[in-house]
């Protein structure tokens, strides 16, 4: 899932900024580091690298990362949960073009 482009002044406020390490991450969730791994290999977050090559996560990768493991503690395979929040973000974003069209279609 794309970063979303809003830039706040500071990176602390900034829901992108990869401030969290993996174990720091997993701690959080509650979960693995593998976990997190399987999330990147099936491509649901894609965690930027420290110069060490080290992954870092942000705060909104962290909160797709919550919402896959309630689905996999809901019994969902974790193939199937990044399928899932891919799908429901599509939907969501084709929903917003088309809420779009239809206020431009009617203060044309």
């Amino acid at each position: 899932m794309p970063p979303r482009s809003t830039r706040p002044l500071d990176k602390f406020d900034d829901d992108d900024y990869p401030a969290y390490t993996m174990g720091r991450a997993a701690d959080m969730l509650g979960t693995t580091p593998a976990f997190l791994r399987a999330l990147g290999e099936n491509r649901l977050i894609t965690p930027l690298r420290s110069e060490g090559g080290h992954r870092r996560y942000s705060r909104y990768q962290l909160r797709i990362a919550a919402r896959a493991r309630e689905l996999v503690d809901a019994g969902t395979a974790v193939e199937a949960a990044c399928r899932i929040i891919i799908l429901e973000d599509q939907l969501e974003e084709a929903q917003r073009i088309n809420e779009d069209l239809r206020t431009r279609g009617t203060t044309s």
